[in-house]
């Protein structure tokens, strides 16, 4: 049975795309296109949609109080349609919050053959949003390539061990990681061991993301730059559009940033990310796999697991899709699956068993 979906924008220009895009595949069609939220409200009684569109700057109702309003009272899931800009970001991530399922980028120029340069990215995000749990927490993915490549491509797996007992958290997420990782990080007390975060996400967002998680946590939340040393209490987010690496400077841990190609079909990639781990830090690693679609990081995490690390995967109830931790824990690179309000409980407890320091949580 087709998806059917509801395409709601102010553009006439992005309407008619997006119709031609979806219209394009076998399994989905348009059932219908609102130019503001007032004209969505009606269409949506009348069509009952599977899946809806919503631009984040609309006319007559703003796009934010309308999918406050559409999740309190009808929940379903929505895919957001953002401009590349600071503005746009902000709200963007703002409407992940009140629980759309994830967001495409509008193209700054040339929008038609933008747009269709994103189709696949569209209609992929669009059949992940139909089978999502839509709920308060979601979001992410990046643009796919067709060739995927494994962490070979920037990272060669290597075997070592190491004198240094110093802890290191490193998580991977996708779709509805936004939420995830606020939820966990929020629980963070202020000295956690450093952490180190691959969600998927365009290079646009990230800084945007790492600053308003900073203003909500603990401890602190930054985008990564590359060669700063890692210190506990600190959080640090890949860069969109580049691996984030964890790397060693004499006793320290230290952040590596690559443009290496794509990994599992993304740049950042977690699989990059727990890979290095793997390398550099082995036992003294513990790994975190959150809700997202697809296989990234699944290699990776049993990778860790080989090196001795500790490894968590958000359970299936808990997430927004049920992809990467499922392709994990099927690989074998798991050694505990854990709702994600229990994990900050359990990560720390475990740390402590292992001899280090009572953490308050």
């Amino acid at each position: 049975m087709a998806i059917k979906v509801l395409i709601v924008d102010d553009s006439a220009l992005i309407r008619s795309l997006m119709t031609d895009i979806i219209n394009s595949q076998t399994d989905m069609e348009v059932v219908g296109v609102a130019p503001d939220p007032l004209v969505a409200r009606e269409k949506i009684k009348a069509l009952n949609p599977d899946v809806l569109t919503l631009d984040v700057e609309m006319p007559r109702m703003d796009g934010l109080v309308f999918l406050e309003k559409l999740m309190r009272l009808r929940p379903m899931p929505v895919l957001m349609v953002s401009s590349l800009t600071e503005k746009s970001s902000f709200l963007t991530l703002r409407a992940l919050e009140l629980g759309a399922v994830d967001f495409v980028t509008k193209p700054k120029i040339d929008i038609s053959r933008g747009m269709q340069e994103y189709a696949r990215e569209i209609t992929d995000k669009l059949r992940i949003a139909a089978r999502a749990r839509v709920r308060q927490p979601p979001p992410h993915i990046h643009l796919s390539v067709e060739r995927k490549n494994t962490a070979d491509a920037v990272l060669p797996m290597e075997h070592r061990t190491f004198s240094s007992t110093e802890k290191v958290i490193v998580i991977g997420a996708s779709t509805g990681g936004t939420e995830a990782l606020k939820s966990f990080l929020v629980a963070m007390p202020a000295d956690s061991p450093g952490i180190l975060i691959t969600q998927h996400m365009p290079e646009a967002f990230t800084r945007t993301f790492a600053q308003r998680l900073n203003g909500l946590c603990r401890i602190s939340v930054k985008e990564a730059e590359h060669g700063e040393r890692i210190l506990p209490g600190h959080a640090y987010v890949a860069p969109g559009n580049r691996h984030l690496l964890l790397a060693r400077s004499g006793a320290n841990y230290v952040v590596e940033l690559s443009d290496g190609p794509p990994v599992s079909r993304h740049r950042p990639s977690v699989d990059v990310l727990f890979r290095s781990a793997a390398n550099r830090a082995g036992r003294n690693a513990v790994g975190i796999i959150m809700t997202g679609m697809g296989d990234d990081g699944a290699a990776g995490m049993l990778e860790m697991r080989e090196a001795g690390a500790y490894t968590f995967a958000q359970d299936e109830k808990s997430c927004v899709v049920f992809g990467m931790p499922k392709e994990a824990i099927a690989r074998g690179g798991v050694d505990e699956v854990a709702p994600l309000g229990e994990m900050p409980r359990r990560l720390f407890g475990w740390l402590e068993s292992q001899g280090n320091r009572a953490f308050r949580v």
